[in-house]
């Protein structure tokens, strides 16, 4: 499992949202500050954690980031895969071999450590690592 620093973002966004925003809507630009992460690289992240209903964004004035539900619901396979796509891709192996044997049992491994994470990431609610 590769995890890219744009998931570390995501993941530190949605904590921090989750922390903060009992105050109101957090700013992408304060997060950016405290972590030094880029400002409009962080804000691309954040619209996908947005579009995964992780996130709920506001404009204007008031505006910025707050929990799109509660962190006790959201996990941290759904951060990663807002930001990353499916835990789970298609290997194609097998068709590229015409199925050969080795082929086909290192895919079934593949698929196995792959569902594993996803069940261990399921299992990991946001709120328990605040």
């Amino acid at each position: 499992m590769n995890l890219s620093m744009s998931t570390g973002y995501g993941m530190i966004a949605a904590a921090h949202v989750a922390k903060n925003s009992k105050d109101g809507p957090v700013l992408a630009s304060a997060i950016a500050k405290e972590y030094g992460i880029p400002t409009e690289y962080l804000l691309k992240i954040m619209q996908q954690l947005v579009r995964a209903q992780v996130l709920r964004s506001k404009r204007g004035p008031r505006g910025g980031f707050s929990m799109a539900k509660p962190a006790k619901d959201v996990t941290m396979l759904e951060i990663i895969e807002a930001v990353n796509g499916p835990l789970r891709g298609h290997l194609e192996m097998s068709e590229q071999t015409n199925k050969a044997p080795f082929s086909v049992k290192m895919e079934e491994v593949c698929y196995k450590a792959a569902d594993q994470a996803s069940k261990v990431l399921a299992k990991a609610k946001l709120a328990d690592m605040l």
